[in-house]
């Protein structure tokens, strides 16, 4: 996985309609309120009105999400942060949480609940801790 990235959105959470949105600006790389609108309206069994996509890409944009550019009249929304650089923010995010609970025993507790495939994917993350420690040090 890609190492933290230096830029973070202001505020990381998002709404269901602004995650599908914000999907949506990944897939097409950068995207007019229309090219949205238009994908969402793929699905026969969906109604969304033009200006509630305008409110979410502006929302997403508040949230330091997306940014918007000018090109003639058009107005395009383009990702701040790749998708994998979100999954790492949000990762790195809901980690701290975790620590922030600060008990060893509840977290003793916790990975003692694992099933083996978790345990397994918890020993493989601390053998890269600890590589990158040692990485660190011989630097």
């Amino acid at each position: 996985m890609a190492p933290l990235p230096n830029y973070r959105p202001k505020q990381l959470s998002v709404g269901p309609l602004e995650a599908e949105i914000l999907n949506i600006i990944w897939e097409l790389g950068a995207a007019t309120v229309k090219d949205v609108h238009d994908r969402i309206l793929t699905d026969p069994n969906r109604e969304l009105a033009y200006t509630s996509v305008t409110t979410v890409l502006r929302r997403l944009t508040d949230k330091g999400w997306l940014a918007c550019n000018t090109k003639g009249r058009a107005y395009y929304w383009r990702p701040l942060v790749t998708k994998q650089q979100a999954d790492v923010i949000r990762a790195h995010e809901q980690l701290q949480r975790f620590l922030a609970v600060g008990n060893p025993d509840v977290i003793a507790a916790f990975a003692d609940s694992l099933d083996e495939t978790a345990s397994e994917q918890i020993q493989a993350i601390a053998k890269r801790i600890q590589a990158a420690r040692q990485a660190r040090e011989e630097k």
